[in-house]
Parts: C-alpha cells; structure tokens; sequence
C-alpha cells in the first residue's frame, strides 16, 4: 500500500517535492524498508492550485493511493478555539507562520502560499478527497484521505536536528540529514533526493502508518477539521514517530483517544 507526499510549492513545478512511498514485506518483527519514488516535475510557469488538484489526483488514481500527505495548512483558525491568530495544531507545534481567521495570516508575506494550499484541498475535495478526521475508523476502502504534514516538526518528532530552509541549506546539511533519517528508518531512493523531495519523505512517512493502521506510528496533533461559516477550519496535522517507540501514540488533545482514521 502506497502514499503521496507532496512537499507543496507556488513559483516553479520543479520546485514541488513529490514522492510515492511504499514498504517493502517486513522481516519478522521488523518494519520493513520504505521504498521512495521521487517523481520530478519539470513543467514551466507557475503552479496553478486547480492543475495541480488534477494531476495529483490522476498519479493517485493510477497507483491506486488513498492517502495524500500535503505540506500546508488545510483551514482557518475557528472562531471558537481559545486561541487569537492561530489554529491548535500550529500553536501546539509552534509553525512559523499561522493561519488565523479567514482572511488573516502572520506573517502577510505566507499569505499566498497558504491561500495556495487551501486551494489544493478543496481542489482535491471536488475531486471526492476528505481531509482526515480520527475519531472514527473509515467507512470503506474507497475513501481518500488527505493528510497535512509539517516537516520541521516531524524531524523534531523523530529526534533529528531539522533540515534548514531550502534557501540556507548547504549540501552537507542535507547529506547528514539524509543519513540521519535512513539511520533510523531505513528507505531506498530512485534517484538522490534533493531539498524539497527530502523535505517529502520525512514529510510522508506517517502517512504508512495511517495506511496500514499501525495507531503506534503516528503523532496527530491538533483539532478535527469542520465547517464554520462557510470555510473549513481547523485540522490535524500528522508526524512519524520513532520506530518502537516505548510512547505510543501522542494524541492531543487528551480528549481525541486513538479511535484511528476517518475522513470528512
């Protein structure tokens, strides 16, 4: 059973991480090696949020993927979640930028790319893709479910040092990223993956976890994603945990127990 990630961009198609990731049968009670299939797209122009939908839902559809792990936010803060410019995931995992109310994101310079990913899931949506809700187990096999990730914090949450922004990056530092990560969850590459396609593996492995139901292999952060007033808003975002990891799932809220998956 495979996932996508998709490490999300605006200015350049070749600048979008896109990765399949599967897993090889595991040797006894090991977990077995995640196989990456980086997938390069080189199209020109800028990215277009409703061709972008498209496409992502075809490669899906051919592969047979029903979960979709995307970097970006999902919602609007609700109106009603204590907090003042924030949804609970993003405060709870402390994200540099954050989307408030509709309409209202910090810093102003994140606005375009956040209005950008709201764009690919409702996209993806019209297209019959749910964001995804754990509180109850999915109503049937068909179901696609989409996925938000944050990168930064799913290093964090396997106990590696980050991968520094794309802009400040050095190659050593995604070499020892690189190594780091296949030291602790050991996966192949197609092709030597660069920032943005790194950033989507790291990005996409708890998406595995969701897939195969494996309730010990993913942290789900924040609040279930709803209707209010017309937009959707809040929404979990998902992290990979340490393998054998002795902490279980870290559900927060405490109030959100490990029901597992379902998709609204």
């Amino acid at each position: 059973m495979a996932v996508l990630s998709i490490d999300l961009a605006t200015r350049r198609w070749s600048d979008l991480g896109i990765v399949v990731l599967d897993r090889e049968p595991p040797a006894q009670s090991t977990e077995g090696t995640v196989n990456c299939e980086i997938i390069p797209w080189n199209d020109a122009g800028p990215v277009e949020a409703e061709v972008l939908a498209g496409r992502l839902n075809h490669l899906c559809g051919v592969r047979g993927i029903r979960v979709l792990m995307l970097d970006g936010p999902q919602a609007w803060k609700s109106s009603t979640n204590g907090l003042e410019h924030s949804r609970v995931s993003e405060r709870q995992l402390n994200t540099a930028a954050k989307t408030g109310l509709p309409g209202m994101i910090k810093p102003a310079t994140y606005r375009h790319f956040a209005e950008f990913c709201l764009d690919v899931y409702d996209a993806l949506c019209r297209r019959g893709w749910c964001r995804l809700d754990t509180r109850e187990q999915p109503g049937s096999s068909q179901e696609r479910v989409l996925v938000e990730t944050y990168p930064f914090a799913a290093w964090k949450s396997l106990g590696l040092k980050p991968l520094p922004a794309k802009r400040r990056a050095k190659v050593s530092d995604l070499a020892e990223a690189y190594g780091a990560l296949r030291a602790l969850v050991p996966f192949t590459t197609n092709r030597p993956p660069n920032h943005d396609q790194l950033q989507a593996i790291v990005g996409g492995l708890p998406g595995l976890a969701l897939e195969e139901r494996n309730t010990t292999g993913a942290q789900i952060v924040g609040n279930p994603p709803r209707r209010e007033e017309g937009h959707w808003r809040e929404g979990f975002i998902v992290l990979r945990v340490p393998p054998k990891s002795s902490l279980g799932l870290r559900w927060l809220p405490p109030a959100v127990g490990p029901t597992a998956l379902r998709a609204t």
